[in-house]
Order: structure tokens, then C-alpha cells, then sequence
């Protein structure tokens, strides 16, 4: 007998049966023929499954911040994150990864890559809302030796206690926060840590023309590319979010070092750090181009559909070419590249992979014209269309209800009533 199987459903306009089996796709039948019993059977009739989204740039916690910095430049805006993070705790962190768990289920994404402070609080978090997060420790030293000593102890220790306890719902990385904000040796350190261990590595990289201009200042006209590059840090298991401040020759080297480069527009965008994402340029170099959204404290949300959308207008825009994102392209750098720079058999809807599936609900306006699905679902559609959710082979949103959300609503109100945001 299969877990659950999903009857009548559309997968690329192919009307099938979908068996799921101990967290996989165990079939993909014809629909109307003979299928498997199962424990669980939905009647799919009118919906879509596409694959759950991967969100390769996160700052899961951060869902409990939206709207404290707004209207300023970024050098203003991630000082005063940097000052409310001085005062959070476990149940800060807890009750804000719960609260980006519910909103990503909600908005169709089963996997996510986050970096942030006190990580087994989000681990523990998303394990209970049934998602998967690729997360690990975070150095930030800001140049200070005693602070990287203790790091370095408490990165050893944590990924031996996560070695010990692993699992399919959390994958560790390694992560340093940016070539300004972490020193030299420091990054050395992470970057050897990892790549012993074959651990994905989780940074900012050229996220302002000011990080670039500041990096050469410090480092002998190198940029922040270069200067990694001669530290011997970049390789495929880096994953970069925002790449946006690049030269030719930091393309040629990201793409040569084959490089995870993670697009965050609307981060990027509403933070006025730049909108010219070399997207075709950094593709043709061999870099695996990602989508994320950052943190709800800069995007002010985790929706993945918007990230797409707005990755994509803004492509055709600057470069004044509407064939610059095409949709099945958009559809990857959401799905199977972010599983790619996290080595995990996900992305597609595929007899083998793992069982993560969003069922869009398509009985709505923005689906009654005949042009193909995706463009409906991508540039029309909202995310609320996503009626239910798969991750790792379970429901964990089923016809929009996410059991325990009034809970966590509720905690996370009591958590923020107790410190100052604004």
C-alpha cells in the first residue's frame, strides 16, 4: 500500500495518477487506469502539481521584523538589524522561524536555505512544520579575535551534535556573512571547514557597489570575487546570495568555479542595492543561477511566485528584451538549480525524486484564459492559488489549512510584544 496518492492531477498537461511512497514519488500513472491502494487518496480533479519551490537565500527569523527599516539605504538598514539582534534570544528565533515555515508552506516552498544566528532554534522550528532547511553555523567575527575563538569552538561542537542527530529535514552548511563583515582568517577558517567536510558554504557576496568599492579599498584593488578567488574559498559547493555587483572577469571566475549564485530582486530592489542581476552572463559562464527571496526585514516576504515574477519583469526591463527570463527558465533557477546546489534529488516531479509537490488550485480567474499554465501561474496567478502542500512525501498544507498556525500566531505576538523593533 502507497502513503498518499494524488488522482487526476495535471503534471506538464499530462493527466496522471501520483504515487507516494516513503517520501518519494514512487509512480506516475496514466489517470483512469489502475493504481495502487493507498492510506491516503486525494481527488486532484482541476488542479496542477509543480514542483515545491527552493528558497536558496533566507533569513528565516526575520518574518518577525518586516517593516522596522524601511525607506533607508542599506549601510543604515543592516545596522539597525545588527542592533535589534544584539537583544534576541532562543524564542525570537523559534517563534520567527515558525512563523517563515507556515508562510512558505502557504506560498508553496518545501526547502529553504537559510543563514542566521542560533540555528538549532530554526532547525528545531521547521523540523515541526514538516519543511526542509539546508542550514549550519554562521561566523561573523567583525574582526575581533576572541569573538572568532569562540566561533570556532561552537561550530566544532554543533556539527558534531548535528552529525550525530542528522536527517532528511535538515542539511548543514556552513556559512560566513560577508567579506566586510568577517576577517580574513576567519574566512579561511570557514571556508577550510567546509570543504573538509564537503558542507555547502553560505555567504553574501557583492550585494552593494559599496561592499565592492570598500573590498578593493581594503584588499589592493581586488573585488570581493577576487579577493575570495585568492583565498581559494570559491568552488561548486559555495552558495553566493545576490552576485549583483560584477565585473566580467568576477562572471568568468564564478562561473569557471561553478559557483551557486542566488537572485534576490525584490531584497535588492526595495533596499535600492541594484536591479541589473547578470542573469544570461553569469548562466553562460557555468554558474547554477538560484532564486531567493532574503529575509522578510528587506523583502518583507518569503513568496517565492512574487520572487519569480518580479525577477523576470525586471530582466526584460533593463535589458530590453522580452525573451530574457523565459518562464521554463524561471521555473529552474525556482526549483531543480536550488536542489542542485543542495544535492538533493528534488525539483522536478519525477518517478525517484523526493515527494515535494504543491497542488495548485487553478478554478479561479486568473486561470479561465487557454495560455499555457505556467504563464497563468507565474505572472497572473497569486500564491494563495496553492491549495495544498507536499513536503518529504506529507501534507503539510492541505486545502490551506496548516495545522497549529493559530499557535504560532499567537506565541509569535507574545514574543514580539517583548522587544523593541522599531
Amino acid at each position: 500500500m502507497t502513503d498518499i496518492l494524488l488522482k487526476n492531477i495535471l503534471v506538464d498537461d499530462r493527466l496522471v495518477d501520483i504515487c507516494i511512497d516513503a517520501g518519494k514519488i514512487a509512480g506516475i500513472l496514466p489517470a483512469g487506469g489502475p493504481s495502487p491502494e493507498a492510506a491516503e487518496t486525494m481527488d486532484c480533479t482541476g488542479k496542477v502539481a509543480v514542483p515545491g519551490f527552493i528558497n536558496m537565500h533566507t533569513h528565516a527569523a526575520m518574518s518577525l521584523m518586516r517593516g522596522i527599516g524601511e525607506d533607508v539605504v542599506f549601510s543604515d538598514w543592516i545596522n539597525r538589524i545588527w542592533d535589534i539582534e544584539a537583544g534576541i534570544d532562543h524564542d525570537f528565533i523559534y517563534w520567527g522561524s515558525r512563523v517563515a515555515a507556515i508562510e512558505m508552506i502557504r506560498t508553496g516552498t518545501t526547502t529553504f536555505n537559510d543563514q542566521y544566528w542560533s540555528f538549532p532554534s530554526t532547525v528545531q522550528a521547521v523540523k515541526e512544520a514538516g519543511i526542509r532547511v539546508a542550514t549550519g553555523y554562521d561566523v561573523m567575527d567583525k574582526d575581533d579575535p576572541e569573538t572568532a575563538e569562540r566561533q570556532k569552538e561552537q561550530c566544532v561542537e554543533r556539527y558534531k551534535l548535528y552529525q550525530a542527530v542528522a536527517d532528511d529535514r535538515h542539511l548543514f552548511t556552513m556559512s560566513f556573512h560577508a567579506v566586510y563583515s568577517v576577517s580574513e582568517p576567519m574566512i579561511v577558517w570557514a571556508s577550510e571547514f567546509a570543504k573538509a567536510r564537503d558542507l555547502p558554504l553560505h555567504i553574501h557576496l557583492c550585494e552593494t557597489a559599496k561592499e565592492v568599492e570598500d573590498c578593493k579599498a581594503a584588499h589592493g584593488g581586488l573585488t570581493p570575487v577576487e579577493y575570495l578567488d585568492r583565498l581559494g574559498v570559491l568552488d561548486h559547493n559555495v552558495i553566493a546570495g545576490h552576485t549583483l555587483w560584477l565585473s566580467p572577469e568576477d562572471i568568468r571566475i564564478l562561473g569557471e568555479r561553478k559557483v551557486n549564485c542566488v537572485h534576490n530582486i525584490n531584497s535588492n530592489a526595495k533596499l535600492s542595492s541594484g536591479y541589473r542581476f547578470p542573469y544570461h552572463e553569469l548562466k553562460d559562464a557555468g554558474a547554477n543561477v538560484c532564486l531567493g527571496t532574503d529575509g522578510c526585514a528587506s523583502s518583507n516576504n518569503l513568496d517565492m511566485l512574487e520572487a519569480m515574477k518580479t525577477s523576470a519583469l525586471f530582466q526584460k526591463a533593463w535589458r530590453n528584451d522580452p525573451k530574457a527570463l523565459p518562464l521554463d527558465e524561471l521555473m529552474d533557477m525556482a526549483t531543480v538549480n536550488g536542489a542542485h546546489a543542495l544535492r538533493i534529488a528534488a525539483g522536478r516531479i519525477a518517478e525517484g525524486l523526493l515527494a515535494d509537490i504543491s497542488i495548485v488550485d487553478t478554478d479561479s480567474t486568473f486561470f479561465l484564459s487557454p495560455a499555457p499554465f505556467m504563464a497563468n501561474f507565474i505572472y497572473s496567478a497569486h500564491s494563495d492559488c496553492i491549495d495544498s502542500v507536499i513536503a518529504g512525501g506529507r501534507f503539510v498544507m492541505k486545502h490551506r489549512v496548516v495545522e497549529g498556525e493559530e499557535e504560532v500566531l499567537r506565541e509569535a505576538r507574545k514574543v514580539l510584544s517583548q522587544i523593541h523593533l522599531r
